[in-house]
């Protein structure tokens, strides 16, 4: 019985220890979690501005008329996707930070008057499969930024290199990217008056390293996800062993409180017996 005693009584003071830590860490995955969507969400907008700007003055792309699907209609559909998620990230990053900080209260204040329930550890839980399920979509997010990343790091390499390709015909063609159909031919060459406008613009070179900032503001969104994922697993943990702890204090109150109700029927005893 004494070493049980011990025992319940280093893990107490380890998950006191232990959980003091947490509100640090949900609060630095909050930081980062913000930092990644704004970066994301402010470069990315910014970034398609700019290339319906590049299509529009430099393709001579037209915006279809009606509610026709062309690349201006994705454009605009991606740039309300990206309000969205500032919205709907900036809420969650809240609630996790908040979950973060009561979690740690209730295990701090579990031995007063504060007692875990099982609707805790319920939301507990689903905000871990909610933080998993959005890391698979900032994984998917960051998979799909780095294709116009890969597809303007060529057109900037091109103008960087001018005199090298200055031999070659090469040529921009949109139907490549899917930008346009198959019966438009929306190109611009090396060697044309266009192509040497557009590498002269700050349009392309902006909008490229907007693009390369959207990317790093995805993979930021990813560690932190990441970083949430470890803190509510280690919430969980500790709110687990922390209900256990709970269940044994109510046992160990019960029998002491049995045994001075055996001590005190045992002392009346003795002085009735004694009188």
């Amino acid at each position: 019985m004494t070493q049980n005693l011990k025992q319940q009584s280093s893990c107490k003071e380890c998950c006191e220890r232990c959980v003091g830590s947490l509100p640090w860490a949900s609060l630095i995955a909050t930081i980062l979690l913000y930092m990644g969507v704004a970066l994301f969400c402010g470069c990315g907008h910014e970034a398609l501005s700019g290339t319906v700007t590049i299509l529009q003055n430099y393709f001579e792309v037209i915006r279809a008329p009606g509610e026709t699907l062309d690349v201006f209609t994705i454009i605009d559909i991606l740039k309300y996707i990206i309000y969205g998620l500032a919205a709907g990230f900036f809420v969650f990053g809240v609630l996790l930070l908040v979950e973060g900080f009561f979690t740690t209260g209730a295990i701090r204040d579990l031995y007063g008057e504060f007692k875990i329930t099982a609707c805790g550890r319920c939301l507990t839980a689903f905000l871990m499969f909610l933080a998993y399920l959005f890391f698979l979509v900032w994984l998917g997010v960051t998979a799909f930024t780095g294709l116009p990343v890969f597809m303007y790091f060529n057109v900037w390499s091109m103008c960087q290199n001018t005199t090298l390709v200055e031999g070659a015909n090469l040529c921009l063609d949109l139907r490549q990217f899917g930008a346009v159909t198959i019966s438009e031919e929306r190109k611009v060459c090396t060697g044309s008056e266009k192509f040497f406008k557009m590498c002269e613009s700050n349009e392309l070179d902006l909008t490229f390293h907007l693009f390369v900032c959207a990317l790093a503001g995805a993979g930021a969104a990813v560690i932190a996800m990441v970083h949430f994922l470890m803190a509510l697993a280690a919430n969980w943990g500790y709110l687990k062993d922390a209900s256990r702890m709970q269940k044994y204090e109510d046992i160990k109150s019960k029998e002491e409180q049995e045994l001075h109700d055996i001590h005190s029927t045992r002392s009346k005893e003795r002085l009735n017996a004694y009188t």
